[in-house]
């Protein structure tokens, strides 16, 4: 069998509002934070991560927190981040959450076969609620606000857009193995969504490619995201993943050690940076499962400035 990718991994978007996005991320969406750490290419930077009550990989949602403006939208850019939970009378008690919390959000719709909800934080983070249809377990964290049942249980399909998906298809099927398994009209009217899997499919596995060549180019900032990580299960297979891109002549960063994953970055030729992750050792390797994100964490090659580091943090309380 060919070498595949197993899922989406995690997604890394932007705030310009730490303590903000903090609390909207554990008490109105209901996620654990579940690793509180800064961003290791800029320490100044918080790295906030919030998962599911086992920070299971496929379930993170990452934040970089820096000053910077709002997004300007448009294409060359991933535009929504799936969401998946259990079933649509979870779908539907969002909606009336949210609402209920004055989020912005649009109405339970279908949409690609899907009955799925539209809404953004306060910074214009995009967001797509999806039911899964129970096919993938779940893992509740049981102190959250947010009922077991009804608890995010993870990412679900990742759409970005582009201009042109001629040369990105190429990288997607001949690079990365992915599947074109459907297509469907844009629910925003512009363009054609084109559906790719990758493993075993469904809605943890997918992303989802618009093509949209009347948009200007986005402006990353507050309320967009950095990128978008695809799972690999272990380091040999990583290594596998770093040859076959050096062999298709695809300029990469070549591995870095992230200690709670490994990682090798590249863009696709749109421009999105894509990243591949394993999918061990994980956050517990520094933490208790039950103490996850409590304190500031730092990798082992960062311990020796963490006075110096703990100094430029602004609270995030």
């Amino acid at each position: 069998m060919s070498l595949q990718l197993t899922g989406i991994h995690h997604l890394t978007a932007i705030t310009a509002n730490a303590p903000e996005n903090l609390r909207f991320y554990t008490q109105t969406l209901g996620m654990r934070l579940v690793k509180k750490t800064v961003n290791q290419d800029d320490t100044t930077a918080y790295h906030l991560f919030y998962a599911d009550g086992q920070a299971t990989p496929g379930t993170d949602l990452t934040f970089f927190d820096w000053p910077v403006g709002p997004e300007g939208r448009g294409t060359h850019s991933v535009s929504r981040t799936g969401l998946r939970v259990g079933s649509r009378d979870s779908v539907v008690w969002w909606k009336e959450r949210l609402d209920e919390l004055k989020v912005a959000a649009g109405d339970v719709v279908e949409i690609d076969g899907r009955v799925s909800l539209d809404f953004e934080d306060g910074e214009g983070q995009r967001f797509r609620l999806i039911d899964d249809g129970g096919l993938v377990p779940s893992h509740p964290w049981d102190r959250s606000p947010v009922p077991a049942e009804h608890q995010i249980k993870g990412l679900g399909p990742i759409i970005m857009s582009v201009p042109d998906i001629t040369n990105t298809q190429l990288v997607l099927e001949q690079v990365m193995n992915m599947t074109k398994v459907r297509q469907y009209p844009s629910p925003d009217g512009i363009g054609e969504v084109h559906v790719f899997s990758m493993g075993k499919g469904g809605p943890a596995a997918e992303l989802h490619v618009a093509v949209q060549p009347g948009l200007p180019a986005a402006r990353q900032g507050a309320g967009a995201v950095h990128h978008v990580a695809f799972r690999a299960p272990d380091v040999a297979t990583l290594h596998e993943w770093t040859a076959r891109l050096q062999s298709f002549r695809l300029p990469s960063s070549g591995e870095v050690e992230r200690f709670y994953f490994r990682s090798l970055y590249f863009r696709e030729p749109n421009g999105i940076l894509f990243e591949i992750a394993t999918d061990g050792p994980g956050f517990a390797v520094d933490e208790s499962m039950e103490t996850l994100g409590e304190g500031l964490s730092l990798p082992p090659f960062l311990e020796h400035k963490r006075s110096e580091i703990e100094a430029r943090l602004k609270p995030l309380v």
